[in-house]
């Protein structure tokens, strides 16, 4: 296959969602967001054995990228109705880190424009090491840029698994036109034809 074909291309997608996996899963840890953690690890794996498959001509591991890129998308999905707010779901819920920390998106605090200023109690009675976040002038909401991550994996997992199949389709055929072509060489080697067959006369047996 020559580099303008399907399998380049997806050899190409791939290393961008391993790319765009790897920003993610930095700052998902900075964050200490637990269920992206493990989402981006589980997308980061499969991404490289797809590509894996796709470089040494091995149709199942893409079969297997192809099966995991629909779960990602529904993933996100889930993330950006989280977001969203969509269907009952809260932003403000310790979901993300299964329910063990209190900790939120580490764009909440860090996006572009954002002030963030430490504001201790003054009331009595307080620990001293108890303080609040403030966090002002944000030029877009963190749950925003959650979103649009989110739908840059949306993206290139839809381009990826069309490619992913096209790539599959072109294996297969590869594969059965090799079979084809090794058959009738088997057979013209091991098998003669039965009309080359040399027939010899057999006598009757007297009595």
């Amino acid at each position: 296959m020559g580099c303008c074909t399907g399998r380049c291309t997806l050899i190409f997608l791939c290393s961008l969602q391993l790319l765009a996996a790897l920003e993610r899963q930095i700052f998902d840890f900075l964050g200490f967001q637990w269920a992206p953690i493990l989402g981006n690890f589980l997308q980061i794996i499969v991404v490289i054995l797809g590509l894996f498959g796709t470089i040494q001509f091995r149709p199942r591991y893409i079969v297997v990228y192809t099966v995991w890129t629909a779960l990602w998308v529904t993933w996100n999905v889930f993330i950006i109705c989280f977001y969203l707010e969509v269907g009952g779901l809260s932003k403000e819920t310790d979901l993300m880190t299964f329910n063990i920390s209190m900790h939120r998106s580490w764009w909440r605090e860090h996006g572009p424009g954002c002030i963030r200023r430490v504001v201790r109690p003054s009331a009595p009675g307080v620990a001293e090491d108890y303080s609040y976040v403030s966090v002002t002038g944000c030029i877009i909401d963190f749950q925003y840029l959650e979103v649009i991550h989110s739908a840059i994996q949306i993206l290139l997992s839809l381009v990826g698994f069309v490619y992913a199949c096209y790539v599959i389709s072109i294996f297969m055929e590869e594969e059965d036109s090799f079979d084809f072509i090794g058959g009738l060489d088997t057979y013209s080697y091991r098998q003669p034809p039965q009309e080359h067959v040399e027939l010899k006369p057999v006598k009757p047996v007297g009595k």
